[in-house]
């Protein structure tokens, strides 16, 4: 195998790397659970073999920003491919592409480039992918290491440095990865929500020109989503004080005062509900099904103290 900078050849074909991200991002709070993916990467002994962890929470939490921080500590290049129901196999793998000259070239996708490079690959949100291009993965998942490009004809084996995680959104859009791929994706990383102090630390870092006063507000609306399970995100909070700025700096009178900004912040960021979160903890209760549960299965689904425990609506009425 000889290489280029930006291309490798094996078996008399050339390809055509992807080029790794460059994003340096710090990794807030919860220092547990990027010590947790750290160590699955780690090799103990010359037989061991790194893991593939799944890391899995709700959408914007910062699951793929955990994998980039890590990324960044081992300071290894960092590729990430993202997964969509759409992807397929080549698309995963090695995708050949057509010249006006009418000549054939053949391009390594992220996962390919880190495998080649030594890198570090996440394949993003992958339980919205489908089982055809998780099965051309599954060689590369366990003891074996590689992966087979039918379209280009080649074996491709990784490289020793070579480390992999997906991140999976919890949610209903996603595809049911089958068993023989679970077992390989271990283990699982679950993501929480951050704490009061880490959520302030975190929409600081990225809008540090936001105003005291709409963080606060951002942050309590967001602890508040958090304690009655509605998965609103940093991300989200994010979003609510980006808008409700570009508002005020809109009407820069003062004519639009910054409870009216942040509020109406709010409801275009998450909907016409979202200032009233008991209301929607309440439906959320409700969509759980009308009929009550057996005696002590609240105390199964929920802690005595949580909002939703059924009990709880007994008690209050």
């Amino acid at each position: 195998m000889s290489s280029t900078h930006q291309s490798v050849e094996i078996d008399g074909v050339r390809l055509h790397l992807s080029m790794p991200i460059d994003l340096d991002q710090e990794w807030i709070g919860q220092g547990e659970i990027l010590d947790q993916l750290l160590a699955c990467w780690l090799v103990v002994a010359k037989q061991d073999l790194p893991l593939s962890p799944r890391i899995t929470g709700p959408p914007g939490i910062g699951k793929t920003t955990l994998a980039m921080a890590a990324a960044r500590l081992r300071k290894q290049p960092l590729y990430i491919f993202q997964c969509t129901a759409d992807t397929r196999p080549e698309d995963l793998l090695v995708t050949p592409v057509l010249s006006e000259q009418g000549k054939i070239s053949y391009h390594a996708s992220a996962l390919v480039s880190a495998m080649l490079t030594g890198g570090i690959c996440v394949l993003d949100e992958g339980n919205r992918m489908n089982e055809k291009s998780w099965a051309s993965l599954a060689p590369l998942l366990d003891h074996r290491r590689y992966i087979e490009s039918i379209v280009a004809g080649i074996t491709v084996k990784a490289h020793a440095d070579f480390r992999a995680c997906i991140t999976m959104n919890e949610d209903e859009s996603t595809y049911e990865i089958p068993d023989y791929i679970l077992s390989r994706l271990q283990p699982t990383l679950r993501l929480g929500f951050p704490n009061r102090e880490d959520e302030m630390a975190i929409l600081r870092y990225h809008l540090p020109f936001a105003e005291a006063e709409l963080l606060g507000l951002t942050v309590e609306f967001l602890q508040r989503s958090h304690d009655l399970r509605l998965d609103f995100s940093p991300r989200d909070g994010m979003h609510i004080l980006q808008f409700a700025l570009k508002r005020l700096a809109q009407n820069a009178d003062h004519s639009f005062s910054k409870d009216k900004a942040w509020q109406e912040a709010v409801l275009k960021v998450l909907g016409d509900d979202a200032l009233d979160l008991d209301r929607l903890a309440q439906q959320r209760r409700r969509m759980l099904g009308n009929q009550p549960l057996p005696a002590g299965l609240g105390d199964f689904f929920f802690d005595l103290n949580d909002p939703l425990h059924p009990d709880r609506e007994e008690d209050e009425e």
